[in-house]
């Protein structure tokens, strides 16, 4: 079995049960690494679609974050991402991605991973940058 980096996109599909997110279920149990930034950015996205587009009550946005925080605890192996700076940094300038999806490439550049995305952009710069990257 081969190591997964799965990045924000991923996790924001998967707890809410979005489409594609059954695809994602076996990813899950291989304990994937991540970034702590991804923790953060799925909660404020919980946040956002319950307080903003309030198609999640209070009771499920609070369920969910539940679930990430199990998440965390038990099937994900999750990552600072203050080691990947300068290389999410070289990423960023080559491609003009951000700093936040190009940690994520860096991360399973760093660990010769798998890279698992939603993302379409960050799929193909992964890929220029030789590494092995999965569309969901």
């Amino acid at each position: 079995m081969t190591d997964k980096v799965i990045d924000s996109s991923v996790l924001a599909r998967f707890f809410p049960k979005e489409a594609g997110w059954d695809q994602l279920e076996e990813i899950m149990l291989e304990r994937p690494y991540t970034l702590n930034l991804a923790i953060k950015e799925v909660t404020n996205a919980i946040w956002r679609r319950a307080k903003l587009m309030g198609d999640l009550s209070e009771e499920k946005s609070t369920a969910l974050l539940d679930k990430l925080i199990d998440a965390k605890r038990y099937l994900l192996r999750v990552e600072p991402q203050e080691p990947y700076l300068k290389q999410a940094f070289k990423i960023s300038w080559k491609f003009d991605l951000t700093i936040y999806d190009s940690l994520f490439i860096a991360l399973a550049h760093s660990k010769r991973a798998v890279f698992v995305t939603t993302d379409k952009k960050q799929h193909e710069i992964a890929s220029k940058l030789g590494v092995n990257s999965i569309l969901i």
